[in-house]
């Protein structure tokens, strides 16, 4: 159970501490934010479920950005550093930010991670946010778009089951599509309705990291976000 959101138990952190650590919190991301500014450096911030393909989303755009971007990722976990090693083996440059219980990254724990780590060369850094549906929506790290990898072979009730999540998030990335035929029960125009509902501006791209069936589309999508070095910093959707 995270000591800090006190999910599982609504009595773990009374309304004002809670108030007070998202408060801080906010402090944190928008130094954060203005560092990425600064620099030119788009931040993302990847989430999803355990088992979603975050990973290896971030392993195929490496490999397709090599040589056309510099990229780096900050992958967050409760316990190894086995994603970061991944990313590295694909070419991005990684820190790996273990939480230990804590089901979500936050502000500080990227600004530490940061520390030492050369974001002032990267045209694009990657949080990849612990798995989880719930908690990593609340915490804003600095980024400037949020990213949901969703699974289609997670059905297609999770975007109403969890909508807090989706409310969040800039776009949608419907994954592990190269499954679909051996899916029979599971519906794409299902999952983007229910995405319809509850995304204020929906937008989703289908991509399978496998066969790199709408890798280009993401690529297109994180060029056209790219900042420019003192830019004022894009509109991203925060929690209220």
């Amino acid at each position: 159970m995270c000591d800090s959101c006190g999910c599982g138990d609504p009595e773990i952190v009374p309304v004002e501490v809670h108030d007070r650590i998202l408060a801080g919190n906010d402090r944190t991301a928008r130094h954060n934010r203005e560092h990425f500014v600064a620099k030119g450096t788009l931040a993302i911030n990847l989430m999803g479920s355990p088992g979603a393909g975050k990973t290896a989303v971030l392993e195929a755009t490496g490999r397709a950005l090599q040589g056309r971007m510099r990229l780096g990722a900050l992958a967050g976990d409760l316990e190894t550093d086995r994603d970061a090693q991944r990313l590295m083996r694909a070419g991005i440059p990684s820190v790996s930010i273990t939480t230990g219980s804590a089901c979500h990254l936050d502000a500080e724990l990227v600004h530490r991670a940061l520390h030492g780590f050369p974001v002032a060369d990267l045209d694009l850094l990657f949080i990849e946010n612990v798995g989880n549906l719930v908690c990593p929506a609340v915490y804003d790290l600095g980024q400037a778009a949020n990213v949901v990898a969703l699974s289609v072979t997670e059905g297609d009730d999770k975007p109403l089951k969890y909508p807090v999540m989706f409310r969040k998030a800039d776009l949608v990335l419907l994954t592990k599509t190269d499954l679909l035929p051996h899916l029979p029960d599971v519906s794409v125009p299902a999952i983007e309705d229910a995405l319809a509902h509850v995304m204020p501006d929906p937008r989703i791209l289908r991509l399978s990291a496998r066969t790199g069936e709408g890798l280009d589309a993401w690529l297109d999508w994180l060029a056209a976000r790219r900042p420019a070095a003192g830019a004022t910093s894009p509109g991203i959707r925060v929690p209220a």
